[in-house]
């Protein structure tokens, strides 16, 4: 879909939304609002840096697991902001990338277990059968 189509698609859904909600919330309505723009802004970097084999794949992502795709997308967004990126990322680069996250996300997610030196010893087993 074009742009304009998207926007005016945008436009009718938040006046459907204003009427079903009264007008009430305004600060809902402005971080609504607000969330909205910086996804129009996240969508449009996107389509500018990926080429449309990688923007599909990020899409299927998506579907299966959302937090990594966002971030995927906000990798993404960082490299092109920093000038990291000199031409559009394809779906080769992606999937380095995509190693890349998951390698951070597991190294975060590992659980270090420090066990105690010196534990039990003869002399507890010995204090512990005769206690018996």
């Amino acid at each position: 879909m074009a742009d304009a189509d998207l926007e005016a698609i945008r436009a009718a859904r938040r006046q459907q939304l204003q009427e079903q909600g009264g007008g009430s919330g305004g600060q809902d309505d402005q971080e609504d609002e607000k969330r909205q723009q910086e996804q129009q802004v996240r969508s449009s970097i996107l389509a500018q840096i990926l080429t449309p084999a990688a923007s599909d794949r990020i899409n299927r992502i998506r579907l299966v697991k959302a937090s990594r795709a966002e971030d995927v997308e906000t990798r993404l967004i960082t490299l092109a902001r920093s000038g990291q990126l000199r031409q559009k990322v394809d779906e080769e680069q992606l999937k380095q990338i995509l190693e890349a996250v998951s390698e951070a996300q597991e190294e975060r997610e590992k659980v270090v277990v420090h066990r105690r030196k010196g534990g039990w010893d003869e002399d507890d087993l010995d204090d512990l059968l005769n206690d018996i």
